[in-house]
């Protein structure tokens, strides 16, 4: 191929490529079994009334399996109409519809279209199905309860930056995304995140952002979406003041007194889609400042969690040990004895 048509191949391929986009706007869906689940998919494309949208599915640990496609009308397949997947022309959505839910339908549920030049085939992210025991309900009041962490003046002084961490409580399922931006940015900020953590029969996960020196006087946000959620929930931490810490004015909180420590809490108002800020704790037998900027709490969790895992470590490999010695004990009588007969 010459050089030119070469380049104007690859431009058109790029520009065709690009016109394609999919979207699972839902990460999680949770049902109780016997109940149906529809799953839906931005489909943006110019030829999308011909296009043939594709549904996959994939559990844990298995492959990829295709499961049904919709090109204009709705179509259903599986055992008993298991399955249904349609499309609307006025939206460019198409959605799959699972009928008659069982637990061997959990799975990660992927929309997938061609390119319009039917060389590459793009997924979405994927939406992720929970099936719920039918004893067991999960409402909308099950969406993430946030609890900020400002950074201290100790650490804003000694290191030049500042760290914000988000701590997400009581929530289900246990599916959920974090992410961080400038308040009035666009752009997501390199964060950390910490592992979802089982509590009862509800989950916990914690997330942190860095803030540099440069970026102190700047509003951020932790941004986090999940089911529950109507909208993303947007939970706003404010510029770091360098000499005082958090420019923030601080309520009088109310205590809870221990033996030891004394716990502060600042109750923010919830909406009906969810809870606009959040509250704050301190904790001031670490010899915290006014505004009690502490990561203690969320810190002890962590640490709570890894020492119980390395103990149960501990424990399986001190019974490896002791069954290694008693079957080599065993061995060794059992020889001995053939021996003395012999």
């Amino acid at each position: 191929m010459p050089p030119l048509e070469a380049v104007i191949f690859l431009s058109l391929w790029a520009f065709g490529l690009g016109q394609f986009k999919l979207e699972q706007p839902v990460i999680s869906i949770s049902r109780t079994r016997g109940e149906s689940a529809q799953i839906p998919c931005k489909v943006s494309s110019g030829t999308f009334s011909s296009d043939s949208i594709h549904w996959y599915r994939q559990k844990p640990d298995q492959s990829m399996e295709h499961l049904i496609y919709v090109v204009s009308t709705t179509l259903a397949g599986g055992k008993n109409n298991k399955l249904e997947a349609s499309k609307e022309f006025y939206t460019s959505t198409s959605t799959l519809r699972i009928n008659f839910l069982e637990k061997e339908d959990e799975a990660v549920y992927f929309c997938a279209c061609w390119t319009g030049i039917r060389w590459i085939k793009i997924f979405a992210e994927g939406t992720q199905l929970i099936v719920i025991p039918g004893d067991k309900s999960y409402g909308p009041g099950y969406y993430p309860k946030p609890t900020i962490f400002h950074p201290s003046a100790a650490e804003v002084s000694l290191h030049k930056a500042g760290t914000h961490i988000c701590l997400l409580e009581k929530f289900f399922p246990d599916v959920i995304k974090v992410y961080w931006k400038e308040k009035n940015g666009d752009t997501i900020l390199e964060s950390q995140q910490g592992n979802t953590m089982k509590t009862d029969d509800t989950y916990m996960k914690f997330s942190w952002l860095t803030v540099s020196e440069e970026s102190m006087n700047k509003e951020h946000k932790c941004i986090v979406k999940h089911e529950h959620n109507k909208v993303d929930q947007e939970i706003l931490f404010p510029a770091i003041n360098v000499s005082r810490g958090p420019n923030v004015p601080w309520p009088r909180p109310w205590s809870h007194n221990s033996l030891d420590s004394e716990l502060q809490v600042l109750s923010i108002n919830t909406t009906d889609q969810g809870p606009v800020l959040s509250h704050v704790i301190s904790h001031n037998s670490l010899l915290l400042d006014d505004c009690g900027k502490s990561r203690y709490y969320i810190l002890q969790l962590q640490l709570i969690n890894t020492s119980a895992y390395y103990t149960y470590l501990l424990l399986l490999l001190k019974s490896l040990v002791y069954f290694a010695v008693i079957s080599f004990c065993l061995v060794r009588r059992t020889a001995v004895c053939d021996h003395g007969k012999s």
